[in-house]
């Protein structure tokens, strides 16, 4: 059945007709109070969440469907082992579709394979987040009137902030777009998302530590939370969690267009007294959200009601190659079978279907 679980797996097409269903919905909200009627979301969120789960619930809810699931792994079968696969597959049973928060990197992935509904990925670790994504399109598409030709500085963590992540691979395929990577060098950007990603696209970018210095130039600025979560050492959180604090003297060197994007919660990387700016627009960027998992929603059930399917992954298995990244989804599913796509030939790297993570042959 087709899913979302990584912003590319649609079309720009397809992302420009989201967003103008999305900008529809927002426009005449009754024309879509029934246009899930009888219909049943299912939310299996593993790990806590606010926006993305209440904003999933509330789309649902507001194109007159229903709503079941839990909001963490302790009350689901999942404390008893149950697998990722078997979850699916019993959840087909009782939903039209399910949205999927989990801790570790590639588990929608695994559900996508093994449902017979659409799965839809909320955040998989530091993975992907592509419906956030696409309130991220929705909002830029809104506040600054277009896609293309626009600077956009990413702030924070870099290395672990699955929603830069996305955002930098849904942009990779509009026009004229340059990034300015600013984070700690403990937190740059992955390589494999600059060289798979920014490189191979022949984006323009330039990495800082300096968030005064990229300021005047920038189009959006992405914040970002150094996020406790990700990180095995409390200590080197504690040391880099303050290493951005946007305040209102630093946006007096901001352009008048620029607008201000956060995926949120914040914590104090984003002083209050910024809310006051016309600038800052990342509590209407937590509207967008609805609207576009409204949009979604109708997408993937009438793509499911033409049978429509997701494009199969060429992938293969070698005994050499096993994902060592302790977050992937395989490292705790066993008996799932270790897969490879292969990204570069002449080098001989491959990643794993699952968390991207590299392997080398050769």
């Amino acid at each position: 059945m087709r899913s979302l679980i990584d912003i590319v797996d649609f079309s720009v097409e397809e992302i420009q007709q989201l967003l103008e269903t999305a900008c529809d919905i927002s426009e005449n909200p009754a024309k879509y109070a029934e246009r899930c009627r009888g219909k049943k979301l299912a939310t299996l969120f593993y790990e806590p969440s606010t926006r993305t789960r209440l904003s999933f619930e509330a789309a649902m809810y507001e194109l007159g469907g229903n709503v079941l699931g839990f909001s963490e792994a302790a009350s689901s079968s999942a404390a008893k082992g149950e697998s990722m696969a078997d979850t699916a597959k019993m959840l087909s049973c009782y939903a039209d579709i399910m949205a999927i928060r989990h801790p570790k990197e590639g588990a929608p992935f695994v559900a996508a394979t093994n449902a017979t509904i659409p799965v839809i990925n909320a955040g998989d670790g530091g993975h992907c987040h592509p419906t956030q994504t696409l309130a991220d399109l929705l909002t830029v598409y809104r506040e600054n009137g277009r896609l293309h030709d626009l600077t956009i500085g990413c702030c924070g963590d870099l290395k672990y902030g699955r929603t830069v992540h996305s955002l930098i691979s849904a942009f990779s395929r509009y026009d004229n777009i340059k990034f300015v990577l600013i984070s700690p060098e403990e937190l740059k950007l992955p390589k494999y998302v600059k060289y798979e990603v920014l490189d191979k696209n022949g984006m323009q970018y330039v990495e800082t530590t300096s968030l005064e210095e990229a300021m005047p130039q920038l189009d959006v600025l992405y914040m970002t939370r150094i996020q406790r979560e990700r990180f095995d050492s409390f200590d080197e959180y504690e040391r880099l969690k303050d290493s951005y604090i946007l305040t209102p003297e630093k946006m007096a060197a901001a352009k008048p267009t620029m607008r201000v994007l956060h995926p949120l919660p914040r914590v104090n990387e984003i002083s209050v007294k910024v809310d006051e700016d016309p600038r800052a627009a990342y509590f209407r960027q937590a509207l967008n959200g609805k609207y576009m998992r409204m949009a979604l929603i109708l997408k993937l059930l009438k793509e499911a009601e033409e049978g429509k399917q997701m494009e199969p992954v060429n992938a293969v298995e070698n005994s050499a190659l096993i994902c060592d990244n302790p977050r992937c989804i395989s490292s705790t599913e066993q008996e799932l079978p270790h897969r490879f796509k292969l990204v570069d030939a002449e080098r001989g790297i491959y990643r794993c279907i699952y968390c991207e993570g590299k392997k080398t042959l050769g």
